[in-house]
């Protein structure tokens, strides 16, 4: 290298440093006062990326950046108006190309003959950077679309709801800096979707949301910021509590509890600084990395928004009341007897859903409808006075119909005299062509309210009381599954099936039960009832040398995808340029695992073991293994009939299915059940048990706090349930029924 290219290096570096410090007054904000959210050196780059992507570029333009050091930014690219997404991704990708080759051609280490473009991207890395290195940052170029627009607007929104989420997340004991972290969401926008169907303020996806909201076809509470905001709270504060560590808890809220307690684990520590630097999960990538530090950088820009837009106006809160509706109601009728605006009422109550405005439900019983706060003592007289003609006892029924080979959508819809669009939005449907074989729509009920059932259709029966069917002759698996009203996949996967096609007279089929408890709940129930005899026997009480896993396990249809609606920030670009650009936030790069609040480890270690889980038998593994159960209890040293224990860990055979196909299904498997049960239950809060002597575990979860094993477990990771000592303090969720005084007729198809 000469001496002139030294110098041109040196001086190029010097700027990129000025401008690196611009940034970094921020980082010290925090430092000495903000011990809850510390600033360790190796986000601190992050952090300033971050805070330019809010500040300084808008989403007519990005950074083109390396994806591992976000202070090497090789250039702001910028769009016009006119351009078009796919003109977009074109530029980017040219770009991406140019710095591809000026990479790779440092990677020879022949300095000599540089253009002055190759010498400014050698002066953005450290002296002494080597050829495998330049090889390695060919490969992680990244573009991330600008926010400025975006979170000056989200300031201005925020004004409308941070008041409350600040107090509703100081009642959950949540430190009100999280008030920041829609910003980073979805830009405190509440209609927002992801592509991954998360939505709303909070960004939750269905599986989630369902611990804390009600999330079906007539209420979607993740759409009301209020009811939300109570749920993020509550959420945080599950991770915080099974973390113990902010830093970790928030960016737990985008990677899930389970994989930041696997990564403080591994590198046996919490400090978030080395989990960023070292942790190489594989599901812990871009997104997951920077939700911490693009965090921080959004509480820095919020508190000091003036520094970067000027003055922002924020719009003001509205004052409202909530007012309980004494029965189902039709939304018409009642907007005639309150005398209300409709679109303010619609404004005010987002939770609702079209079913609920287009008249094909009615309001539900017990819903708080949200009212201006001048109008709240007139309204809350007029709901006193409503009478009979106006207050039904039941909800609208619904009817289902289960998808049969070669069934479209537009057919379904013709058959009942539906249009496609209306029963696509009525079950979430993100697109009109893709429906599966087994899968369960509901349909709008008749005028007539008795719908007719198309040729050869089956209809439910009751369960049998012990849960078990005796296969008849003539019986098929889809035509048990359609009269259970389940799916032949969780009949499968629940009796160890390899073949839906080999079933025989006499033979015995566990049916799957609703709630994911090992029960089947009454109607009317109020909160999951004791368990069933065979589940008492595997949770051991104090004196129990361990806890076992054989019984029943719940299986249920997986909920459909949410609906597409108003975009919230946009698509990621995905590397390589291929996918759509889009006005992202860090959120929408990587969605909410599927089971993010469970903290329970579902993964194959690298010695080929897994930590045995709630509801899991030694049945389930060698069917997900494809091998006998006889081969598993060699491998392990287990007699016949013993049962596999909760906790302990044990040796799989990978020969015929990878870990990450195994994991799926196991994975599919927790899902089917939790989300079965969050169908009918929701988490309200948290109530700590201090253990006395002679209580049994199985006798506090199902008698005295009826909640399944499962979830205290979750609750409670860290303690050994099979070996309870008195004193020791659980942590137990504390349950709504969502059922519970809601009558809803169903009808099947």
């Amino acid at each position: 290298m000469t001496r002139g290219s030294r110098d041109d290096r040196k001086g190029l570096a010097a700027v990129w440093l000025a401008s690196l410090l611009l940034w970094l007054p921020l980082a010290g904000v925090a430092d000495g006062g903000d011990e809850l959210f510390p600033r360790p050196p190796a986000i601190r780059e992050a952090v300033a990326f971050w805070t330019r992507i809010y500040t300084e570029v808008d989403t007519g333009g990005g950074l083109l950046h390396d994806d591992r050091h976000l202070g090497i930014v090789y250039e702001t690219i910028h769009f016009t108006r006119e351009q078009s997404r796919r003109s977009r991704e074109r530029q980017v990708k040219a770009r991406k190309r140019h710095y591809r080759a000026i990479l790779r051609r440092l990677a020879q280490g022949r300095y000599q003959f540089l253009t002055a473009e190759e010498k400014r991207v050698l002066a953005l890395w450290p002296k002494g950077t080597g050829r495998k290195e330049f090889l390695a940052a060919a490969r992680r170029l990244r573009f991330q679309l600008g926010q400025a627009d975006k979170f000056r607007a989200g300031l201005e929104r925020a004004g409308q709801w941070e008041s409350h989420i600040r107090r509703a997340l100081r009642e959950e004991g949540v430190p009100d800096e999280l008030a920041a972290l829609p910003h980073v969401e979805s830009s405190y926008n509440p209609r927002a979707w992801s592509r991954v169907g998360a939505a709303g303020l909070w960004q939750f996806t269905r599986s989630t949301g369902r611990r804390y909201l009600r999330i079906d076809h007539v209420v979607d509470e993740r759409m009301d910021p209020w009811r939300a905001t109570h749920a993020a709270a509550r959420l945080l504060r599950h991770n915080y509590d099974l973390t113990g560590s902010w830093p970790l808890a928030i960016t737990a809220y985008n990677h899930g509890v389970s994989g930041m307690r696997r990564a403080a684990e591994k590198l046996g520590t919490r400090d978030i600084g080395v989990i960023v630097e070292k942790y190489r999960g594989r599901t812990f990538g871009f997104a997951s990395r920077n939700f911490y530090a693009a965090f921080l950088a959004a509480l820095d820009v919020s508190r000091d928004a003036e520094r970067w837009f000027g003055p922002v106006r924020g719009h003001e809160a509205e004052p409202v009341e909530e007012l309980e509706v004494p029965g189902f109601v039709e939304m018409d009728a009642l907007i005639a007897a309150l005398g209300l605006d409709r679109d303010t009422l619609r404004r005010l109550n987002p939770a609702l859903r079209e079913p609920v405005w287009n008249g094909t439900k009615y309001i539900p019983r017990g819903y708080r409808l949200r009212v201006p706060a001048e109008e709240s003592e007139v309204s809350r007289a007029t709901l006193a006075t409503l009478g009979p003609q106006l207050l039904h006892a039941r909800q609208i029924p619904d009817r289902f119909y289960t998808v049969r080979r070669g069934d479209t959508l537009s057919g379904i819809a013709a058959r009942y005299d539906v249009r496609p669009n209306t029963l696509a939005e009525l079950n979430g449907l993100r697109s009109r062509h893709f429906i599966r074989v087994g899968q369960v729509l509901r349909l709008p009920f008749s005028e007539s309210g008795s719908p007719s059932h198309p040729p050869g259709a089956g209809t439910t029966v009751e369960r049998p009381a012990d849960g078990i069917y005796r296969v008849r002759r003539g019986d098929t698996l889809s035509r048990i599954a359609r009269r259970f009203d389940t799916t032949e996949k969780a009949l499968m996967a629940l009796n160890g099936l390899r073949d839906r096609n080999r079933i025989y007279a006499g033979q015995r089929l566990r049916l799957p039960v609703s709630t994911g408890s090992g029960t089947i709940l009454s109607a009317g129930s109020a909160a999951p009832p004791a368990p069933a005899p065979q589940e008492a026997i595997q949770v051991a009480s104090i004196a129990s040398p361990a806890l076992s896993l054989e019984g029943p396990a719940a299986a249920a249809e997986t909920a459909p995808a949410a609906p597409a609606g108003e975009a919230g920030n946009g698509e990621e670009p995905v590397e390589g340029g291929d996918s759509p650009l889009g006005a992202t936030a860090i959120a929408e790069a990587a969605p909410q695992p599927e089971l993010a609040a469970d903290p329970s480890n579902y993964q194959v270690a690298g010695d080929g073991t897994i930590e045995i889980q709630p509801l899991e038998t030694l049945g389930h593994y060698a069917e997900w293994l494809g091998i006998r159960a006889s081969r598993l209890r060699h491998l392990n040293g287990m007699r016949f009939g013993e049962a596999v224990v909760v906790g302990r860990r044990l040796k799989l055979d990978f020969h015929r299915v990878t870990p990450a196909e195994f994991e799926k299904q196991r994975v599919a498997f927790h899902r089917q059940i939790q989300e079965a049960f969050f169908r009918r239950y929701r988490i309200t809060g948290t109530h700590h048990h201090t253990v006395r002597r002679g209580e049994a575990v199985w006798l506090l979860a199902s008698r005295r706090y009826r909640v399944p094993f499962w979830l205290l477990r979750q609750y409670n990771p860290d303690v050994d349930l099979a070996n309870l000592r008195p004193g020791t303090r659980l942590a137990v969720p504390l349950l709504e029924d969502l059922a519970a005084g809601e009558a809803q007729g169903e009808t099947r198809t």
